[in-house]
Formats: C-alpha cells, sequence, structure tokens
C-alpha cells in the first residue's frame, strides 16, 4: 500500500461542499484515511493501491486551489488506516495560534537543510512536534520542546526567547505544524525564521540514515516508520529497556496507553503495557 499525507494553506470558501465531495471520491474510489478540511485548508492522509493514489493525486489536482499540491509517499504492508474520515475543522491542525500565515518563515529544501548541516554553521533546529514523537526520532542537536499537543507550542516558544536573534529552522512530521510554528516565531521577534520544506517525510525520502536519527512517528495504525535502511532506535522499550523506536497501544481499552515496546515484549505480554492492565482487562 502507498501512504500519501498532504496539505496545503489556502482559502476554501466552502468546506462543508468541499468535504462531501472528497468523502464521496475518496469511498467511490476506495482510499482509506483521514482528510480534515476548513476555511484555512487542507490536510490529509490516506492510503491506498498505487493506482487509487495515483488517481486520487490527479482528481485532487484538478482543482486549480491545489494544482501545486506537493505529497508525501511511504509504503505500508496493508491499509494502516481503518475506515475512510472527511471531516471539516476550524483549523486544519488545532494550535489555538492566531497568526497571519503570509508572515510563515521561508522554505527550506531537505537538500538545503542537510548543506546547513554539514556547513557546522551556528543555528536552532527546532521540533514542532509533541514530547512523544521526538521521543523515538529527532534530527541530532534540535530543540525537541516538552508539549503533549500542539497547543501548547504558544507556552514553549516562551522559552525560547534568547534564540531571537539565531537563524531558527523548524520541523514536523509533514510540514503542517511548522508552517504554523514558523509564523508565530516570526510574529513574536524571531526574525531569521525558516521551514523544513515537506518535514520529516520529505527529508528521509531523499536523505535516508542521514541526519535524522531514530524512528518517525505517523498518526495511523504504524504509529512510527523507519528513517532509512540502518535506523538505530534512541529510546528504549518500556518493559525490558532494550532498544526500541516501536509504540503500541495497550491492549486494555480502558488504559489504551501508547508505549514504546519491543516485538518480544509485544508477544511476552500480550499488548499489555502492565501486568495490572494484563490482569485487569476483562
Amino acid at each position: 500500500m502507498i501512504v500519501s499525507s498532504f496539505y496545503k494553506y489556502v482559502e476554501i470558501k466552502n468546506p462543508e461542499k468541499f468535504q462531501i465531495e472528497q468523502l464521496d471520491f475518496c469511498k467511490k474510489l476506495g482510499v482509506k484515511g483521514k482528510v480534515l478540511v476548513s476555511k484555512e485548508g487542507v490536510n490529509g492522509s490516506i492510503s491506498g493501491t498505487e493506482e487509487q493514489i495515483k488517481e486520487y493525486k490527479k482528481e485532487l489536482t484538478r482543482n486549480k486551489l491545489f494544482k501545486d499540491l506537493k505529497f508525501k509517499d511511504t509504503i505500508s504492508e496493508e491499509h494502516p488506516f481503518r475506515k475512510t474520515i472527511v471531516r471539516v475543522r476550524k483549523e486544519i491542525v488545532s494550535s489555538g495560534l492566531k497568526i497571519e500565515l503570509r508572515n510563515k518563515g521561508k522554505y527550506i529544501s531537505p537538500e538545503e537543510l542537510n548543506n546547513l548541516i554539514e556547513s557546522n554553521e551556528d543555528f536552532i533546529l527546532l521540533d514542532a512536534r509533541n514530547n512523544y514523537e521526538s521521543k523515538i526520532g529527532k534530527f541530532r542537536n534540535a530543540l525537541t520542546p516538552d508539549i503533549e499537543t500542539f497547543k501548547e507550542f504558544r507556552k514553549a516558544a516562551k522559552e525560547l526567547n534568547n534564540f531571537k536573534g539565531k537563524k531558527i529552522v523548524t520541523y514536523c512530521t509533514g510540514g503542517v505544524r511548522c508552517e504554523k510554528a514558523s509564523a508565530f516565531l516570526k510574529e513574536n521577534g524571531f526574525s531569521n525564521v525558516f521551514q523544513l520544506e515537506g518535514g520529516i517525510i520529505n527529508y528521509i525520502n531523499q536523505f535516508p540514515d542521514r541526519h535524522f536519527q531514530g524512528r518517525c512517528f505517523v498518526f495511523d495504525d504504524r504509529l512510527s516508520i523507519p528513517t532509512g535502511k540502518n535506523t538505530k532506535d534512541i529510546t528504549i522499550c518500556e518493559l525490558c529497556h532494550v532498544p526500541s523506536g516501536r509504540y503500541i497501544n495497550c491492549a486494555n481499552k480502558k488504559c489504551d496507553n501508547l508505549f514504546v515496546c519491543c516485538e518480544d515484549c509485544d508477544l511476552k505480554f500480550k499488548h499489555y503495557c502492565s501486568k495490572n492492565c494484563r490482569a485487569t482487562a476483562f
């Protein structure tokens, strides 16, 4: 299966109409995934066969609003989504940030970032993702704010005031969060702000096994993906403490805890995060 993610900040005058059209087309085509629509744009991730994804891209880019839309593709052995969801939201990524996206930071390509890192230039790489995402993978020497949701980025940015005069490159999984983060920083006194175009997925597709360490968290049933053929885990299994970057959810539905678990412990403890969860699951 091909998993294709995309986003674009662009004014959609009638998101409700667009939502209906998208849902109908996705179901007709047979793709699965989640697409969020709002007046500020679209943000989605879908999965299907190579032919289905090709047809979806062709159809979406027929719309003049999305003719220049860029997709980031990864591979999955099966559908990582259980159904098709297309919803209208106030924002295409919840932030609570009142910003003007025209103030966003300039795009920096994966190649430009790679050159910047290898030149040893003094700059800040800022992770705009949540703490559980950066726990299993991040760029070397990146700043990783301790936030549980993107809505907390405003609070995290206050701790960066000492870096207002430095070059800052924001990044996230696919670009949708770091674009808003870069605009927020620029509107709050950070003058030299850039954003990684296409996010981590775009980078690792072009430069696997380079400057991104560990695995990349994804918001589908896979939960994480390798970032090259020689991905090395940067954290440990929470049950046996061997190196692992593999997330699962506790099988006890009352718990549903997201935790790092190696394959051996997953089998041994039957998908539970603790003996207590296993004992009280029924």
